[in-house]
């Protein structure tokens, strides 16, 4: 007998958990009380899905707008130090020995007005070598079929496929390319207007390319532009894209003393900076809404406690401890938080595994474009679920929940059982 009642009274028996559960179980006098817990329960869930949602959402944005930033313009440009940059063949091999660039290719830069069918845009051509072309992949890989056959000669070019629908243009068709500044005439430098041959198409996903680039090889490139032997930067790609700021010595020392040399994060620092900060705030404004539901707690609780305090003195008659009562509400009140975080954690996940199904749903629902592509620059929607995050999620929301139990578990515990029960 006295075996049993050692193993009844130690710490989180069976008998505290059912009493705990049983004081979460609804009686008509004690429905208001259950309702605070539901609400509280639906409050963590919402605040963990949603933080999840929106933090996977901000990383998927940042590593999509980053892999094809860099996948196009280059982990390190290197630059001539009064403008153009000459001897560029030299430079290439010296940048290419140095250990860990994978890339390295001469490229010749201008903006131009494109015109056709009546419509003109402004756009940013690019001169390039087809090989250096072939070995850019993130373009190469969507271009549309024979377009790298074509591209050569001096009136060629591959243009984005976001570009040649507004100017509702297709490979073969001509396109005619206006540039500020061409011939010098004795009345002043005249714009130099040429008309080319669309080689083929490209589509990366990401609209402010799609839509204003176009591809011209380097040699017509320096014609066009007047840029004589020189070229506009050598354009360097190495192995890991966090190590430019470190390879910028190596680099710059390959490529001689008339050469700058230029980072990613020198040129993109105030946009990542952007997305970073609006990340953090995001953070801090959703972990409000789970700070919200776990206080709801701490009132659901304390109303418990209140409802509950002749049970409590009744309990302390009988022998129970004030760490027994205190253990009874603290397992009430994590049960509503775990329950809620791993709910939220279940729907943040579905909802990122299928965050471009419910968005393409949404937008046909409500008949309006959600996520336009034309202002988040994207395609798709993304969603990259960091592990370390949803677990810093997780027990953020089970931190803050256990918390909420303390105060209304320690007010039960210090209950006077003669108070309770003088007027009952």
């Amino acid at each position: 007998m006295a075996d049993a009642s050692r193993s009844a009274t130690r710490p989180f028996s069976r008998f505290e958990w059912m009493l705990a559960g049983r004081y979460l179980r609804a009686r008509r006098a004690e429905s208001f009380v259950s309702v605070i817990s539901g609400f509280s329960l639906v409050g963590i869930a919402l605040g963990v899905a949603t933080l999840i949602i929106v933090m996977s959402v901000m990383n998927g944005f940042r590593h999509d707008l980053l892999s094809r930033i860099l996948g196009l313009k280059g982990h390190i440009m290197v630059e001539g130090s009064s403008g153009a940059l000459p001897d560029f063949d030299a430079v290439v091999r010296q940048v290419r020995a140095v250990p860990g660039v994978t890339r390295a290719a001469p490229i010749v830069e201008g903006e131009v007005m494109a015109t056709s069918n009546g419509a003109s845009l402004g756009v940013l051509v690019r001169g390039m070598r087809r090989a250096d072309l072939a070995d850019m992949t993130i373009v190469s890989q969507t271009l549309s079929e024979g377009a790298l056959a074509r591209f050569a000669g001096g009136d060629s070019v591959i243009i984005g496929a976001g570009l040649a629908e507004k100017l509702r243009l297709a490979p073969g068709m001509p396109i005619t390319l206006i540039a500020p500044r061409g011939n010098v005439t004795p009345f002043g430098v005249t714009p130099r207007i040429k008309t080319y041959t669309i080689a083929g198409t490209f589509r990366i996903g990401m609209s402010i390319y799609d839509q204003s680039y176009i591809f011209m090889p380097l040699d017509e490139a320096q014609l066009y532009f007047n840029t004589g032997p020189s070229v506009s930067a050598v354009e360097v790609m190495i192995a890991d894209p966090d190590k430019a700021d470190a390879m910028v010595g190596a680099v710059g020392t390959a490529a001689g003393p008339y050469a700058r040399v230029v980072t990613w994060e020198d040129v993109n620092s105030t946009f990542f900076g952007a997305i970073e900060v609006e990340r953090n705030v995001m953070f801090l404004i959703l972990t409000l809404i789970i700070l919200v539901a776990a206080l709801n707690i701490v009132s659901g609780l304390i109303m418990l406690v209140k409802d509950k305090s002749q049970d409590i003195a009744i309990l302390r008659t009988m022998g129970a401890t004030r760490g027994a009562v205190m253990r009874v509400f603290m397992i009430a009140g994590a049960s509503i938080g775990i329950t809620g975080t791993l709910i939220g954690l279940l729907i943040g996940t579905l909802f990122c595994a299928n965050i471009e199904s419910i968005r393409q749903f949404l937008s046909s629902l409500t008949g309006t474009t959600l996520f336009n592509p034309e202002i988040y620059f994207l395609s798709r929607m993304p969603a990259d679920m960091d592990p370390g995050e949803v677990t810093a999620v997780v027990l953020m929301a089970l931190g803050l929940t256990f918390l909420a139990t303390l105060y209304p578990s320690w007010r039960a515990a210090r209950l006077d059982p003669v108070e309770a029960l003088r007027y009952e």
